[in-house]
């Protein structure tokens, strides 16, 4: 009974690991789109709106739309960062059948792939909140557009200003992770010559006395 469970838990794992970041990445993309909506509406229909929000229902709609929007921002984000990894990924690896030849011989490492997985999942956060960020700093910059505050110029600077860099600072860890993950892989993954077989050479026979 045990020896058939044992299998199921690295699975459930990896499956909790995976929808917890899609959920992370979705509720940035979640938070964009309500202050796009916010933007829309305008201040009036916000203020009605907000008892329905805060209700057990929309608590529930909010994460499965969170959960959905994370797989679109994840999809979107590495096809816009995809020619720029392979870029990367040709700095250790000359072909894609070398890359795939790596990934095969780490998955005979739990160890080294369980590792691997974990900073490939921090990467696919970076990646989805180097998008969400932007998404969130035009559409925050939109819905205080709509309303009458004090240094609202000043305030919509600073804003900019710092989803800029923090667009930035996710899209630096991103490269950096890829890097690493990629450089890791190539060590990890390679021979090295003193292990492999010398062929033997061949002896000259002695001489007659």
């Amino acid at each position: 009974m045990t020896s058939s469970t044992q299998p199921e838990a690295p699975a459930f794992a990896a499956a909790t690991a995976m929808f917890i970041e899609v959920l992370v990445v979705g509720i940035g993309a979640l938070a964009a789109t309500t202050l796009l909506l916010i933007a829309l509406i305008g201040p009036a229909t916000t203020a009605k709106l907000a008892p329905v929000a805060s209700s057990s229902a929309a608590t529930g709609v909010g994460l499965a739309t969170a959960y959905a929007l994370g797989i679109l921002i994840d999809r979107l984000a590495d096809a816009m960062l995809t020619p720029h990894r392979r870029r990367l990924r040709t700095r250790f690896f000359p072909s894609n059948t070398a890359y795939a030849q790596a990934r095969l011989r780490l998955a005979e490492f739990p160890v080294l792939t369980a590792r691997a997985d974990y900073a490939r999942s921090r990467m696919r956060i970076c990646r989805g909140w180097t998008l969400n960020t932007l998404a969130l700093t035009l559409t925050a910059n939109l819905a205080m557009l709509r309303y009458s505050f004090e240094h609202r110029t000043l305030i919509l600077c600073a804003t900019t200003a710092f989803g800029i860099a923090t667009a930035l600072g996710f899209y630096q860890a991103w490269r950096a992770l890829t890097v690493t993950g990629y450089r890791k892989l190539a060590e990890q993954t390679t021979i090295p010559a003193a292990s492999q077989p010398v062929p033997v050479q061949p002896q000259p026979e002695p001489r007659p006395t």
